[in-house]
């Protein structure tokens, strides 16, 4: 395996700390961002061998110059994980728009701000790999979680139109497709709005007991994970997503065949416009 330089954001917890650690240990250079002082400093404890850096994705006008200062001091980044983000958990109805604002702050234009800032880079140098971390919540979706899955839909869709520009100039661009992983995800770092609206009960409270109850017993091994991302980066042909666990293949092949029914369904309608 040919060593690379990697820039991680989220680099202090979950998949970013997973994927730091396998990269690190493979014998890759690992720049690790995270989005306070506390983290890097903690990040820097945790991964000796790291070279931490303070990065919120959302203070949009700092990141250029944070990625102008590191490949000034520590050469050309070959790999971007793009991995900063966090879960929302709320009914629609009962959810502020400012959460959902903030949710797509991180999830959604953060990873693209941050991506603006290596595609000149990249497309310049005619090399580079970005690796969006979306969610199979970007291509399902469920009761209880509509801002999570529309900032992944939204990140999944710009991650698919990002690689088709630059596969012209040798850039791969891969959206990674998690299921349920054995992180914070569905635990302190996800946000949850205040119940407010008793006729939801019924249908949403299973689903957050539900979830509460499985944070930590999760199937998906954020380690096993790292290795998989290891192994997407060299490829030279590398998938437009990458989806990651047993029950993100089952729901989103389960999402595609009633698509595929939907479309059968209703094909003499949708042709009908024609004309």
């Amino acid at each position: 395996m040919s060593k690379k330089t990697f820039f991680i954001t989220g680099a202090n917890s979950g998949f970013g700390l997973a994927i730091a650690t396998a990269a690190s240990t493979a014998g890759h250079a690992v720049i690790g961002a995270a989005r306070s002082n506390a983290a890097r400093t903690s990040l820097a404890e945790s991964l000796p061998s790291l070279i931490p850096v303070e990065l919120d994705v959302t203070e949009f006008d700092k990141i250029s110059g944070v990625v102008d200062q590191v490949e000034k001091d520590h050469g050309p980044v070959d790999v971007l994980i793009n991995n900063a983000g966090y879960g929302h958990e709320g009914v629609l109805e009962e959810s502020p728009l400012e959460e959902m604002r903030r949710q797509f702050d991180v999830n959604a234009f953060g990873a693209v701000a941050v991506a603006k800032a290596f595609l000149p880079r990249f497309r310049e140098r005619r090399r580079g790999f970005i690796v969006n971390v979306t969610s199979m919540g970007g291509m399902i979706t469920m009761p209880g979680i509509a801002y999570y899955c529309g900032s992944k839909f939204a990140l999944q869709g710009i991650s698919e139109v990002m690689r088709s520009e630059m596969a012209q100039f040798g850039v791969h661009v891969t959206a990674l497709c998690p299921g349920s992983f054995r992180t914070d995800w569905a635990g302190r770092s996800m946000v949850r709005t205040e119940r407010s609206i008793a006729e939801y009960d019924k249908l949403f409270n299973p689903i957050r007991e539900a979830r509460q109850a499985k944070s930590g017993k999760q199937l998906g091994d954020p380690g096993k994970l790292a290795e998989a991302v290891l192994r997407l980066i060299e490829s030279d042909a590398p998938p437009p997503q990458l989806l990651l666990g047993s029950d993100a293949l089952e729901l989103v092949s389960e999402r595609i065949q009633r698509l595929q029914n939907e479309i059968d369904t209703w094909k003499s309608i949708t042709i009908s416009t024609d004309g």
